[in-house]
């Protein structure tokens, strides 16, 4: 429980550097929220009522323990362009991001994990080359010109799947699936390079222990001896690898939306720092971020779950 109890804590103090670093780096952007509102015909008096209106007038650290109270009662505030708040503008959103992202780790974890299996079989053989050789290559290639080679390709070349716009589940399914595919695609392809090193790596050195060749020493079938006893205990670094991909992921998740026009949070972030709805910004900004801490905390509890041992050592200190 002492350990748990250290976690909380230094989860607690992450999201609160978080949250603070947010607000401020907003806050101190060059300009005006008010003119920005107003626009450059506003009067002076205008602007300094705005202003107190919104509270601009007081000191910034007093702002942030009130937007702090606020976000923690679940309100991020309104947008200034069009007075939707600005949780209700993520959460309908949400759902396409989610998607896209679990379809982009599905796509990357389902060739990482069959090319990791089959390096290892035999290391420097022909199939290692050519999924190292693969790997380096598409981490070489920036997601949104990936995106564009497969848009040519799929879309323009053969006409087999949409380009650009989103069909939502509820319209429907092989709709919604061919409309986030290529999407998915793109942020999957690039994901996998890392995860496939990662576990061909760890697996190299699971090999190795004694309990593998007292595995093969019962005379097990490889791929048994692989799938049984090798990848669970060389998948700790893959899991972390998977949650720190989350970043990667929404990073990657803002250009794509845009390049395939999907209503995600990435395009709400994109289209509210072009309209300078730095309240938006803001909002999003701190629930992305703190999204990501949350996710790499529960990864970090899983470690308890898959190993025993690891449950063990860490409660007893």
């Amino acid at each position: 429980m002492n350990w748990l109890a250290r976690q909380l804590l230094r989860l607690a103090a992450v999201l609160f550097a978080v949250t603070l670093l947010t607000f401020l780096i907003v806050n101190i952007l060059p300009g005006d929220i008010a003119i920005v509102i107003l626009g450059n015909l506003a009067t002076p008096e205008d602007i300094a009522g705005l202003r107190k209106d919104m509270g601009l007038d007081r000191p910034m650290l007093v702002r942030y323990f009130e937007w702090l109270g606020d976000a923690l009662g679940g309100d991020l505030g309104r947008s200034y362009r069009n007075s939707e708040p600005v949780l209700q503008a993520i959460i309908d959103r949400l759902p396409v991001s989610l998607q896209l992202m679990v379809m982009a780790q599905i796509i990357a974890l389902g060739i990482a994990v069959p090319a990791a299996l089959l390096s290892v079989r035999k290391p420097g053989g022909l199939i290692d080359r050519i999924s190292a050789s693969a790997a380096f290559g598409f981490l070489a290639v920036p997601n949104f010109m990936l995106g564009i080679v497969l848009i040519y390709l799929f879309s323009v070349s053969f006409d087999l799947l949409p380009a650009t716009g989103f069909t939502p589940m509820s319209e429907s399914f092989w709709g919604n699936l061919e409309s986030t595919i290529l999407p998915a695609a793109t942020l999957g392809l690039i994901e996998w390079t890392v995860l496939m090193r990662v576990l061909r790596s760890d697996l190299l050195t699971t090999l190795k222990e004694d309990f593998i060749l007292l595995a093969r020493a019962k005379g097990l079938p490889p791929w048994r001896v692989l799938l049984s006893h090798a990848l669970r205990p060389s998948s700790f670094t893959l899991i972390t690898v998977l949650g720190l991909n989350i970043g990667g992921l929404i990073g990657g998740a803002v250009i794509v939306e845009q390049i395939f026009a999907l209503p995600g949070v990435g395009r709400l972030l994109l289209g509210g720092i072009f309209n300078r709805d730095l309240i938006l910004v803001q909002g999003t900004v701190t629930f992305i971020a703190t999204s990501f801490v949350l996710i790499n905390f529960l990864v970090d509890m899983l470690y308890a779950v898959l190993d025993p041992r690891v449950r063990h050592v860490r409660f007893r200190h």
